[in-house]
């Protein structure tokens, strides 16, 4: 059987025009393409309007791929690239696959020997670490660290260790009405004198990206609030 091609769209990170931070490669390829895997309908339908597809949504095909979404669909997803029909895979926000249930729909490609094509995209990791001044050198993402306080303050303290020991700048993300919380956690936990980066709404108007020691942010400790949020310390 001849299958399609499977294209990784990103997406804005915020409600702005697509034309300002999506490549004009992606945003023509996405307009030719009529099969798409999303985390979730209503957003993508709303990206894919306002990325050039407005009065042509009733056309297009949906199908989600998020965090209850269970195995077996993902496996049924196969079938979307039969007879050479290339495949979208969309994001809430961002690039697909990366902190994103879509890397299950890109691995089950590869098993399959599917093309999988990448376009450029925002990356608030990415874009939150060459803000930070801190090491781009080596560097690892967390992801999101425990809910539980007494955890997530482990957790922490285990990332300042390995980043003290390795020089090495962590990653991590929480879930946006938790980050003044973690904040919190991380002014506890954290030596004076390991930097802190917190960068909130990566590419909108009213962006928030600073570094400072936990010293420094300890003397004035901002307001996140429900914001997207990536967090960055190196010890």
């Amino acid at each position: 059987m001849a299958y399609g091609r499977l294209y990784l769209i990103p997406s804005p990170l915020g409600e702005y025009s697509p034309e300002e931070v999506i490549p004009v490669p992606a945003l023509e390829k996405v307009r030719t393409i009529t099969k798409f895997v999303v985390e979730e309908t209503r957003t993508a339908r709303r990206y894919l309007s306002a990325a050039g597809l407005k009065g042509h949504i009733g056309e297009l095909e949906f199908h989600e791929l998020n965090e209850h979404t269970k195995p077996e669909e993902v496996e049924s997803y196969l079938q979307l690239f039969a007879d050479g029909c290339d495949v979208g895979l969309i994001s809430e926000a961002g690039l697909p696959a990366v902190a994103d249930p879509g890397a299950l729909l890109v691995a089950l490609c590869h098993r399959h020997d599917i093309e999988v094509v990448p376009f450029v995209g925002p990356s608030s990791l990415m874009m939150a670490l060459m803000s930070s001044g801190l090491n781009g050198q080596s560097f690892a993402f967390k992801g999101y660290i425990p809910v539980k306080p007494d955890e997530r303050r482990k957790a922490i303290k285990e990332m300042e260790k390995l980043s003290s020991q390795l020089k090495q700048t962590q990653i991590f993300i929480e879930t946006p009405y938790r980050n003044d919380a973690m904040l919190a956690d991380i002014l506890a936990t954290c030596s004076p004198s390991t930097r802190v980066c917190l960068a909130a709404d990566i590419t909108l108007p009213d962006a928030f990206i600073k570094t400072k020691r936990v010293s420094e942010w300890k003397k004035a400790v901002p307001v996140i609030g429900k914001r997207p949020c990536v967090f960055l310390i190196l010890a």
